[in-house]
């Protein structure tokens, strides 16, 4: 074994109470570099290796991250018809995104090589999470490679329980926190951050950061360790940046046309205006530097990117005009589409985006296969993002890993505010489709959704607004920006964005070009992106529409609920279903019902829908003598009738009790198939039940029997209690 293995080697630490251990050189061996991390039973595999050769023809550095799901990690067999792990789940691409955020920014701007990073997860224990283990391997493994990188990093999840913050929470401890909070750091900056939170304040998210950021130094000093130890020396390789001359040449031809250009507030007057100076520039440089396009037009970028950095550092000059707080114009409007059940429009500038709610039964809701213990989700956000909102010709090939992040942090924004089950019944199900962008479309989506949310007449806790906060570095030297727009985000370091409500933050996604932010920056970043939130709110978002509609859209379905002994649901179902099947079908209506007997019934019909809840509640509940249904003759025999009042439950009215007077033959009362009002008289004790339209006559229409010269006063057939009613009227 030692032979096989001889560079096997363990590192072990404690990773907030939980024991962490690193094992390299016994698998993936022809990996750049490898380790397999053991987070308690959590076992991942991290494996990154680096292309020998620049790519040709590429202008940015070629890194992809496979985070991937493996089902027998949690002992399943894959859902699919192959039975085998397919495209990834949208949790995966989730972290893939958030790993390649912190370690992205790391790696030299100027290297060409394909670089891939694959983090296998390969046992999950639900305490310990894989997404922790999985950066923190990916950290370890590019650290001890020999790909030039400048790490290392590590990540922790910070959530709060009673006011406290807990560092990695356990499945229990996540399931109260009032936040899940991802913080990657380097050893003296804030790499990335990703969070979802119930309404907290700005000072409680702050200190969770510095929590995560104070915890991640522990396990970097841990890394630098197994680095210093097994690291092997980095490769070189040939660098991608133009030449300082050309660079400079190109500079100074075309420096003052860019200016000009770029100083308008509106994004297809700069392109258009930048068309003719990439052709005067290529007309004087494509002869001086042969076969070198791609360069020429590297230095007309970085020739943009100088221009905007200085305007912004050196003039506080933005590209629009506006000042470093200023937001672009903003609007919003509501019901746009007749027969959609919500929608809203949020435009900021040039940006638009159409959000569409739907509202549909709780079956609805969508079923998850991941390893992550989430097996269902009754509010979905889905986010598109069609070529011509920017302008440009490309077919639709679905959404890519940006969409379904972008559609995921507007999803994880509205969360906290979405209304419990039991308050409102319905799946629900948002599309933002990105109609115009120039930057924050996926903050304008989180703003979309409140509005669509409100317009089809959820009632959401409080409004959500979205906004982003840019970044100029240089040096010490440091600017912060609110309301970036999509120049800014292009040349500069920082996408802060933030969504929140009156109340506190519920979400926020830090993207970086640079290694890392300073506590001083974050802060300034909560304040600028608190204060802009709460102006798009009160002064736009809350005057096109004040408070959620009180009357769900006509083509909304209506919802009833009620509950039930469980133990009756077998009778409400009946053999192989036919009684269920017969209230849908006869009432028009779909009927769900849960292990726990919460009944869910939605139909476009609302009285076809109380019918249905009539029948169920009257099967679930046991007969009370003296209530009275309408029931259907089933069956003619010469001591009385079979009557039907509901699907399943059928009793006997015999002839003494078909009516007020006497009855010599049945036919003379009832035929097969009528339809009657019958009074329960008994359940006997051998369960059959004993009906009565004599009793039913007498109690309702006040019909008074031969020779019975009492006066009992008529009274309604009794309805059904329990139920709570969700329709146009909430």
């Amino acid at each position: 074994m030692e032979m096989i293995f001889k560079n096997f080697r363990t590192f072990e630490t404690e990773f907030a109470g939980r024991p962490l251990i690193i094992e390299t050189g016994k698998i993936a061996q022809l990996a750049n570099g490898s380790c397999l991390v053991r987070y308690g039973d959590t076992v991942v595999n991290v494996a990154v290796t680096a292309a020998a050769k620049p790519r040709d023809g590429v202008d940015f550095f070629p890194l992809s991250v496979d985070y991937e799901e493996k089902m027998y990690s949690i002992g399943k067999i894959p859902g699919s018809y192959l039975k085998r792990e397919g495209r990834p789940s949208e949790k995966a691409i989730l972290v893939s995104r958030v790993i390649d955020r912190p370690i992205r920014p790391l790696f030299p701007k100027d290297m060409r090589n394909d670089v891939s990073v694959v983090c296998s997860v390969m046992s999950v224990d639900l305490d310990c999470s894989p997404e922790i283990a999985a950066m923190v391997g990916t950290s370890i493994a590019i650290s001890i490679s020999d790909i030039p990188w400048n790490g290392p990093i590590s990540a922790v999840s910070v959530g709060m329980i009673d006011g406290e913050y807990v560092i990695n929470p356990t499945f229990e401890q996540r399931k109260v926190s009032r936040m899940s909070t991802t913080v990657a750091s380097t050893d003296s900056r804030i790499a990335m951050i990703e969070a979802g939170a119930d309404r907290v304040t700005d000072e409680e998210m702050y200190n969770a950061i510095m929590a995560g950021h104070e915890a991640n130094q522990k396990i970097i000093e841990f890394i630098k360790g197994i680095q210093k130890e097994i690291g092997k020396e980095k490769f070189s390789y040939p660098s991608n940046e133009p030449d300082h001359d050309m660079f400079d040449a190109i500079f100074n031809f075309a420096c003052e046309d860019v200016k000009s250009a770029l100083d308008t507030d509106d994004k297809t007057v700069r392109d258009e205006n930048l068309k003719p100076i990439y052709e005067a520039v290529h007309a004087k440089f494509d002869e001086i530097y042969p076969e070198m396009e791609a360069k020429i037009d590297e230095c007309m970028y970085k020739t943009q990117k100088t221009i905007v950095r200085r305007w912004l550092l050196d003039e506080q000059k933005r590209v629009d005009g506006r000042g470093m707080n200023d937001m672009r114009p903003l609007a919003s409007e509501v019901g746009l589409l007749p027969r959609v059940h919500g929608t809203g429009l949020f435009t900021r500038g040039q940006t638009q985006v159409l959000t569409c709610a739907t509202l549909g039964p709780v079956a609805d809701k969508q079923l998850l296969d991941g390893i992550d213990g989430e097996e269902e989700k009754r509010y979905i956000h889905h986010y598109n993002f069609p070529s011509y909102s920017v302008g440009e010709t490309k077919p639709s090939r679905g959404p890519g890993r940006r969409e379904i992040g972008h559609g995921a942090l507007a999803e994880r924004a509205l969360v906290p505010v979405i209304p419990s089950v039991e308050d409102f019944p319905y799946a629900i199900r948002l599309v933002s489709e990105v109609v115009s962008s120039n930057g924050s479309t996926s903050q304008g989506s989180i703003c979309g959704s409140t509005l669509a949310l409100m317009d089809a007449g959820v009632p959401i806790k409080e409004p959500v607004a979205g906004i982003s906060c840019g970044l100029i570095t240089e040096g010490d030297r440091w600017m912060t920006m609110v309301d970036i727009q999509g120049l800014e985000d292009f040349f500069g370091d920082m996408d802060f964005k933030v969504a929140g409500t009156h109340t506190g933050i519920t979400a926020i996604q830090m993207d970086l070009k640079i290694s890392g932010l300073t506590p001083e920056m974050v802060k300034e970043a909560l304040e600028k992106t608190h204060k802009a939130r709460l102006y798009i709110l009160d002064e736009i978002m809350l005057k096109a529409i004040a408070e959620p509609r009180k009357e769900l859209s006509p083509y909304a379905p209506k919802m009833l609920t009620t509950t039930i002994n469980p133990e009756k649901i077998g009778d409400v179902i009946g053999k192989s279903g036919k009684i269920i099947q017969k209230i849908q079908a006869d009432c028009e209506c779909k009927i769900d019902i849960e292990d726990d007997g919460h009944v869910f019934i939605s139909g476009l019909n609302l009285d076809k829908c109380n019918h249905a809840l009539q029948i169920v509640e009257t099967i679930a509940n046991d007969l009370v003598p003296g209530d009275v249904y309408y029931g259907k003759v089933t069956k003619i025999m010469e001591f009385g009738a079979f009557v039907e009042i509901v699907p399943g439950k059928e009793g006997l009215c015999h002839i003494s009790q078909l009516d007020v007077k006497r009855t010599d033959k049945v036919t003379d009362v009832v035929s097969e198939g009528d339809e009657i009002m019958v009074a329960v008289l008994e359940t006997d004790e051998k369960g059959r039940l004993n009906l009565s339209r004599r009793e039913a006559l007498i109690k309702v229409n006040g019909a008074v029997p031969e020779n019975d010269l009492s006066e009992e006063k008529p009274r309604a057939p009794r309805r059904s209690n329990g139920s709570r009613r969700f329709n146009n009227k909430k």
